[in-house]
């Protein structure tokens, strides 16, 4: 099981943002955005979203991009790359203190999230659930 695991993540191309300093309900509207859009396309709507995730996302489809080309030596121009998976979890919460009336105090809790990005290619995809079933009908026919 841990050997099947391990090859398919060779040929998963994925990057990570671990405690990225936003709540992330902020971060997932701007996820939303972009989950199961082209890759250059998707680079063109973050680079022009006006959020500040925005700038944190893009840089992230950058460094996947990255590791698409190390990991199977072709350019990410001429693969036919989208954004396959992306989401946001929550990360560590930071607790403050905010002064408030008559010597009480207000919980302040600084949020940060965590981002994980999978592209895929859409030359290598597995064929749909429609094709396979027909498939299986001829065979079993």
């Amino acid at each position: 099981m841990a050997n099947n695991i391990r090859e398919e993540r060779k040929t998963q191309y994925m990057a990570s943002l671990r405690n990225c300093p936003t709540s992330p309900r902020k971060m997932r509207l701007v996820a939303d955005l972009v989950r199961g859009m082209d890759v250059t396309k998707a680079s063109a709507v973050l680079q022009f979203t006006k959020k500040h995730a925005a700038r944190d996302l893009e840089k992230l489809l950058r460094s996947a991009i990255s590791n698409f080309e190390q990991k199977s030596g072709e350019r990410w121009e001429d693969a036919d790359l989208f954004i396959k998976e992306i989401s946001v979890d929550g990360g560590r919460v930071l607790k403050r203190i905010q002064p408030a009336p008559q010597g009480r105090a207000f919980r302040v809790r600084k949020r940060s999230n965590h981002v994980t990005l999978v592209l895929g290619s859409a030359s290598a995809a597995a064929p749909s659930k429609k094709e396979t079933s027909k498939e299986t009908k001829e065979t079993v026919a």
